[in-house]
Parts: structure tokens; C-alpha cells; sequence
């Protein structure tokens, strides 16, 4: 049974704080990574079924009508499935701070707050960039994020189909994600009967060991400690619910695409395909993402691409957020690094 009975069919991050009940600390600091990182606005979280991941059925094979004359007999037939396990990683830390030096401004608790804010700072950034970049293949302990997932070929069959090709063939690449958040279609994931989001247990005052800078024993001392876990992962279920803009080249990107002797990318008309990619938008939550510098160049490009054309703003959970097609746009700073190119 599930430890979240009161949240809707696609909920977010937040659906599950606010279904934990009166602890302020802990939808605080839900709070806090929303103002951080605009993913958990956006993302649907499941509860996995298993202690360690999830396990789910695909499609494989759709089955064949027959077509069939007057007292003719039809054959049955199914489709084909295959069962997939999707991984949980369990990503932790700890914070210890000397008592004497918390305790110096006569404000324990204000101190250590601050040190809390930098820690879930730190764990936003992690999992924002894991949930795009990171992959079990060269980190077993980790998960798998959405590039790994969606790096074939641009154009080739089954998820190839999902990326477009914007042509670039450097090293210093960026990509725009267009993703279709539902509980299947793609979505996060958290262990069977665990919590969603950060965990923080305040473990109090503990004797803690002082190391020299070589990391040599070097007697102990009092401290306050704080312990924090984060256990999630990742599931594309459906992968036609997500498409990767790739090849993005940094340098050749301007203002103005219809100028003569352009060879940037025109990131509007791409932004137009990449929805026609996805089979359907009223069965999902369709969220772009992408970095502050893309981001900035497709509202310098799309005045002049499509007359009196600008970016619409409209309201998403009670903020004003920039969106395309009434599709929301939102920032991900964790994705500006640069890409080799999808080939």
C-alpha cells in the first residue's frame, strides 16, 4: 500500500510533500529545490513496486486484424510484451558542524539552517544534472538519465525517431528536451513504501572525529550532525513521450536566422517538430526544457523568424512562465554543458 494515498494521478514532487502532513521542514525544503531547479515543477513521481526500482511491462508487438469473408473463420491474436526493471539509486550525505562554532552566535538553529541550505543546494544539482546526463553503464551506483536514453542515431528507427538533428558536428553541442511527464509515459520513481524527495534527519549533537589534512586520526570533538538521502530514479516507459533536439552548435547559434548566410540552428522551427514527435499532448504533462543560453537566443530568434511573433507567458501553478505553443519553457541550468555530437 502506498504511503501517499491523497495525491492525484500525475502528481509532482510537491503533490507528495503536501500529502506527508503538517511538517513544514520537509515541504520547506521541497520548496527550496523548486526554486532551484524547475524539473520538480513539472515532474510526475510514481511510487516504485519494487524495494529497489520499479517493474514495468512494454509493448513489444501490436496484434494484426484479419480481414475475413462470409463464414470465414478469424484467428486470435495479442499483442507482445516484455517486462523491464528500472533501478533506484540511493544518493547521501552528511553534514557536521563544530557545536563551539554553532553555538558562538547564540543562534544554533539559524546556523545550521544555513548549512542545510547549502546541502540541498548541493543534492538539487546532483540530481538535476543525473536526471539528464548520468548512466548506470559508466556509474552502476548512479541512474540513468534522459541522454543516455535518447542518444541513437537521429532519423533511425524505434527511439532514433525520437531525436532531431540540428547540425551540428563540433564538441561544444547543446540540446533542447521536450518531455511528456505521466505515470506512463515517463516519470520518476521512488522505492516501495519510502518518501518522495530529500530526507533530512536531524541526528543532533554526536562526537566526531578531527582528521588532519592528510587524513590522519586527530582526536575527536563534539558536533551537530545532520544526515540527508535522496532514493530515486528514472523511467521511460513510453519513449515516444519525450524528443532531444541534438546538435545544437553553441557557436554558430544568432539572433536572426533569416538573415543571408546563416548556418545556425533555427531553434522555433525545431521546437515546431519536436511537438509533432509526440503522439499525443492531452495524454501528458509537455514541458520544454533547456539552459539559460538557448533559452535566451529562441527569444532573440523568434521575432524575427515570425512577424509580431513573441514568447507567451501563462500561469503554471501560480507563476508566470515563458511557453511555446502554450507548451511551458522552463530553465535548466544543469544541462549547459557541451555535447558531443549525436551521431
Amino acid at each position: 500500500m502506498s504511503v501517499f494515498p491523497d495525491v492525484p494521478f500525475n502528481p509532482t514532487l510537491n503533490d507528495f510533500l503536501q500529502a506527508l502532513g503538517p511538517d513544514d521542514a520537509v515541504t520547506d525544503l521541497g520548496e527550496l529545490l523548486m526554486q532551484t531547479n524547475q524539473l520538480y515543477e513539472d515532474m510526475t513521481w510514481v511510487e516504485g513496486n519494487l524495494l529497489t526500482g520499479h517493474r514495468f511491462s512494454i509493448r513489444t508487438g501490436l496484434p494484426t486484424p484479419t480481414w475475413r469473408r462470409l463464414y470465414q473463420g478469424v484467428q486470435p491474436t495479442k499483442s507482445t510484451r516484455a517486462q523491464v526493471t528500472a533501478s533506484t539509486g540511493m544518493l547521501e550525505d552528511y553534514s557536521e558542524v563544530d557545536k563551539a562554532l554553532a553555538d558562538l552566535n547564540g543562534n544554533t538553529v539559524r546556523f545550521r539552517l544555513q548549512e542545510d541550505a547549502a546541502h540541498v543546494e548541493g543534492f538539487n544539482q546532483t540530481v538535476g544534472r543525473s536526471l539528464v546526463y548520468e548512466s548506470e553503464d559508466t556509474n552502476p551506483e548512479a541512474i540513468t538519465g534522459l541522454m543516455p536514453h535518447y542518444n541513437a542515431t537521429p532519423g533511425s528507427t524505434g527511439i532514433g525517431q525520437q531525436i532531431i538533428d540540428a547540425g551540428g558536428t563540433g564538441t561544444d553541442n547543446a540540446s533542447i528536451l521536450l518531455v511528456g511527464w505521466a505515470p506512463n509515459t515517463i516519470y520518476g520513481i521512488f522505492p516501495k513504501g519510502s518518501k518522495a524527495g530529500l530526507q533530512v534527519t536531524d541526528q543532533g549533537e554526536v562526537r566526531s572525529v578531527a582528521k588532519t589534512a592528510d587524513g590522519t586520526q586527530n582526536g575527536y570533538y563534539q558536533a551537530y550532525s545532520t544526515h540527508y538521502r535522496w532514493d530515486l530514479g528514472l523511467v521511460v516507459q513510453d519513449y515516444r513521450y519525450a524528443v532531444r533536439i541534438a546538435n545544437i552548435d553553441r557557436s554558430l547559434l544568432g539572433p536572426d536566422p533569416t538573415v543571408t548566410g546563416y548556418t545556425g540552428a533555427n531553434l522555433p522551427n525545431l521546437m515546431f517538430q519536436a511537438i509533432e514527435y509526440i503522439p499525443s499532448l492531452e495524454n501528458c504533462r509537455p514541458v520544454f526544457y533547456m539552459d539559460r543560453s538557448i533559452k535566451t537566443i529562441l527569444r532573440q530568434q523568434l521575432p524575427n523568424i515570425v512577424k509580431n511573433s513573441t514568447l507567451q507567458t501563462m500561469d503554471v501553478g501560480g507563476k508566470k512562465v515563458d511557453s511555446f505553443q502554450d507548451i511551458p519553457i522552463r530553465r535548466m541550468d544543469q544541462m549547459r554543458a557541451d555535447e558531443a555530437r549525436v551521431v
